[in-house]
């Protein structure tokens, strides 16, 4: 039996969905007897040496390798590329399995579409999962209450993922994607016991971020490094400063000292800058309106420096925006 390899982007629900539908795909249109081993991402080097050991291996919603042992590739990040070279590669390497758009608001979507467009995929089972997974990558929602209020299933999963660490569960939730409903899924113990703790770390974070926030020049700044808020919700800063351009956080994981830095979705004025192209400045990436720095949880004084570095320059952008 084929033994494909499924490497996404952790704690993501875009990641986690790009990964159901690759899955899905590729049973109905390429293999229905391979066997699937997936891998999430973490910090520090992007891909070691045991990164692709499948027969198939396969990257979603993730950067993009030069490596020949991989065979699927689908992306949207602007970041896509680790570097030059490998940008140089994709370019001058063909590929039929290999696909990328920086316009796509979703992993999930340009997947989905992609596949059925290329390969004669009929996704439609899956239509309302990828509706979901471009709402929430793409930060479509209709206000920040909405995003952080989590009425809907989706958003509940969605603050599921971000917190949840258990690889096993992990591949159970990309697996289930595929054969449940999300109200199912969101209602299942595994998620719905889970969820309760972090509902109401969700509550606690909603006011820690009221505290910490520092608002000047329409940037909003807060470290949340002391505070054990392992995941917030990164609409939180909008929901309660809504007139805000621009947010950068700092935070402490178990796996990461981590900058966050996002551009307010629903805010009229015009944005100036790239984001992805400032976090990748230090080593991160993302997309023009979001994108974060990962750096090891050791290196949380070098986090604070970068996200200081980075308010700076937002700031100034704002005071000249209109």
């Amino acid at each position: 039996m084929v033994k494909v390899k499924v490497l996404y982007h952790d704690n993501c629900f875009d990641g986690a969905t790009s990964a159901t539908l690759f899955t899905r795909f590729y049973r109905s249109c390429v293999d229905p007897s391979a066997a699937f081993a997936g891998k999430a991402h973490g910090t520090g080097r992007i891909y070691d040496d045991n990164a692709f050991d499948g027969d198939v291996n396969v990257v979603v919603d993730f950067r993009y390798s030069a490596d020949p042992r991989l065979h699927w590739w689908f992306d949207h990040h602007v970041s896509a590329f680790p570097t030059p070279q490998e940008e140089k590669h994709f370019f001058a390497s063909a590929s039929a399995q290999k696909f990328f758009d920086p316009q796509a608001r979703s992993c999930s979507k340009y997947l989905a579409v992609t596949c059925a467009q290329k390969f004669g995929w009929d996704y439609s089972a899956h239509q309302y999962l990828v509706h979901w997974a471009d709402i929430i990558d793409g930060a479509q929602f209709e206000s920040p209450r909405v995003a952080v209020e989590l009425g809907e299933p989706a958003l509940k999963l969605m603050t599921w993922v971000e917190n949840n660490h258990d690889p096993d569960l992990k591949l159970r939730f990309i697996d289930e994607l595929a054969s449940r409903s999300l109200s199912d899924i969101a209602a299942d113990p595994y998620v719905k016991d889970a969820l309760a703790p972090i509902l109401q770390r969700h509550s606690r974070a909603i006011d820690v971020l009221r505290a910490r926030a520092e608002v000047r020049s329409r940037v909003v700044a807060f470290d949340v490094s002391a505070d054990d808020l392992d995941g917030y919700n990164k609409f939180i800063p909008y929901y309660l400063f809504p007139e805000c351009r621009y947010v950068v956080g700092v935070s402490l994981s178990r796996t990461r000292a981590k900058v966050s830095v996002g551009s307010n979705p629903w805010s009229q004025k015009t944005r100036s800058v790239n984001i992805a192209q400032i976090c990748e400045r230090y080593g991160g990436g993302g997309h023009p309106v979001v994108g974060a720095v990962s750096l090891p949880t050791t290196e949380l004084a070098r986090a604070q420096t970068v996200a200081a570095e980075i308010v700076d320059e937002l700031r100034r952008a704002a005071e000249k925006e209109v």
